[in-house]
């Protein structure tokens, strides 16, 4: 179960309270002595200025200089401490979403890579923030009291009157900031939904150029941004209603304080120091009464943060592996009974050394095989063996280590071709080359001047579609798992690449398992058994051959 705002801001302090302690006690110093200076001036007013004391002044003239050397540098020094917390904070908090993300057990979060993405850049800077609402509401609070207590030592009613201010202040804000706290939530959840459309369009973007849908994905996108608009006006009216009364009361409280020290001085029951020391107070003290509304504002979007946070990071797994650490020796891939999403019952056998070509007429049931095979598809009914051992009994070590799921769209990242090509493992440049052979990828590696040392942009962008593509086949091949998965590998290259591609795969993987989900005739061709799935079932099996011959709808699925 995600932590709750209050838990996630209180591991937050935890993690620096050492650093926040000097920082907080700085901060308390510096507001301190900024209440002090109208007690100051009073002082000064009535003892030395009043009465004419030249020694009285030099001396008060020097200890002024002294506050406003104690109040410089605790500033200075204070803050400093609670910035470096709030950003190493932030800093903790991006890693945690990246660890969350990056589990190979995958994480039942709900969010689109773009609303992750929102997750871990703004939600987690907006929930360090409560490091700093909670330094400035220390400091106000400190000025607020040290401010009290002078004017209750001047004049009880007065004190008095400052505490009733102060209380007034702090229940408006807590009225306001439930409904900003909603209306903050609402903002970012809207927010990360444009977001995360916007990395889906583009990261499509040539697909809808291809199908000409430009216009019915930018109408959406355009409704969604509408929705995150109609948000953001309800976030920042709520925000001006907030700010508008902290600074009505905060105005109200200094005129009223004002004027009763005035009539207080009239009648005889303040000096002229005390009246300048109160009416200094009064105005001093309405930046900490709005500084707490700002904190309020701060802690409101940092708790609508902390909770899309902690809904990412606490989410629960999507898969729950088991202990057996030693993997299958011959490994094949068995499907039993397997209902999920559109599978209905899926019995499916791709045995060891076999290269077995799956065809569905539903593109769902190609998605939902490969969630199920490659384990992110929690709860599933049927049962997956591989090697003729459950899957589930399997660590995850294992799993990763014998089944290989290489999906459509390929993900490269940005560096070099070979770091693309090894993944992090140390392969040597006679496996990277027959890999890169059996890809058909031969051909971009000896066009490219750097060769392997080319440098790929983010997402391959650097990159063809067809190239992308068989860098990532050779990619999975190189890994020479016993179990390799492919879904429609060939989709991008011309007609000629296909038929290199289809051969030289089932050459390089004869020995091991391999299935391929695909319409490519070339696959087909070569693969040693053909199983097509209808209805999330298997309805025919058999040669390539064999079912282009007598299968019409197989023939209209996969002919050319």
């Amino acid at each position: 179960m995600p932590r709750s705002p209050r838990a996630v801001f209180a591991a937050s302090l935890r993690r620096h309270r050492g650093r926040l302690s000097v920082g907080w006690l700085l901060l308390a110093l510096h507001q301190a002595a900024e209440a002090a200076v109208p007690i100051a001036i009073g002082l000064i007013i009535d003892r030395a200025v009043a009465t004419g004391d030249l020694t009285a002044l030099s001396w008060s003239v020097a200890a002024l200089a002294v506050l406003f050397t104690v109040l410089t540098l605790a500033y200075r020094f204070g803050s400093r401490q609670g910035v470096t917390s709030l950003e190493r904070e932030a800093h903790l908090l991006r890693v945690e979403v990246a660890h969350a993300a990056l589990d190979p057990r995958g994480r039942r979060t709900g969010l689109r890579t773009g609303e992750l993405l929102a997750v871990a850049s703004s939600d987690t800077q907006r929930t360090s923030l409560v490091i700093r609402a909670v330094s400035l509401a220390i400091a106000a609070v400190t000025a607020i009291v040290v401010s009290s207590v002078a004017l209750l030592v001047i004049d009880v009613p007065l004190g008095l009157g400052v505490l009733a201010g102060v209380t007034l202040s702090v229940f408006l804000n807590g009225r306001v900031g439930p409904r900003l706290t909603r209306h903050s939530a609402a903002l970012q959840q809207a927010t990360g939904h444009v977001t995360a459309m916007a990395a889906d369009l583009l990261g499509g973007l040539r697909t809808l150029r291809g199908i000409g849908a430009r216009s019915a994905a930018s109408d959406r996108y355009r409704a969604t941004g509408q929705e995150a608009l109609r948000a953001g006006l309800r976030a920042a009216t709520t925000t001006g209603l907030h700010q508008g009364v902290t600074a009505a009361v905060s105005g109200l409280f200094l005129a009223g304080v004002a004027a009763f020290a005035g009539w207080s001085a009239l009648t005889g029951r303040l000096t002229v120091g005390q009246l300048v020391t109160v009416v200094g107070l009064a105005q001093f003290i309405a930046e900490p009464l709005r500084t707490l509304g700002f904190c309020g504002q701060m802690a409101a979007g940092a708790r609508a943060s902390a909770r899309r946070w902690a809904g990412a990071v606490d989410a629960a797994p999507e898969t729950f592996p088991g202990t057996r650490a030693t993997p299958p020796g011959q490994a094949d891939l068995m499907l039993r009974d397997v209902v999920h999403r559109s599978l209905d019952g899926l019995e499916l056998h791709a045995p060891h050394g076999a290269l077995t070509a799956v065809v569905t007429h539903d593109p769902r049931d190609a998605d939902a095989l490969l969630a199920v095979v490659s384990g992110q598809a929690a709860g599933h009914g049927g049962e997956v063996l591989i090697g003729g051992v459950p899957a589930a009994e399997l660590s995850l070590d294992a799993r990763r280590s014998t089944v290989l799921v290489e999906q459509h769209d390929v993900a490269l990242f940005e560096g070099s071709l070979r770091a693309n090509l090894t993944a992090g493992a140390g392969h040597g440049d006679a496996a990277i080359a027959r890999a890169v052979t059996a890809a058909a990828a031969d051909d971009i590696v000896s066009q490219l001047p750097a060769g392997l040392e080319h440098q790929v942009t983010e997402r391959g962008g650097s990159l063809s579609g067809g190239q992308r593509q068989r860098i990532g086949l050779a990619r999975a091949l190189l890994a020479a798992p016993p179990v390799l998965v492919l879904h429609e590998p060939t989709t991008a290259v011309d007609a000629v690449t296909e038929e290199a591609i289809a051969s030289r795969l089932a050459a390089h993987r004869r020995g091991h398992c391999t299935v391929v989900i695909t319409s490519s005739p070339a696959v087909l061709a070569r693969a040693d058994r053909v199983v097509v799935i209808e209805d999330g079932r298997v309805a025919r099996t058999g040669t390539h051959a064999q079912l282009a011959a007598s299968d019409p709808a197989y023939q209209k699925a996969v002919l050319r």
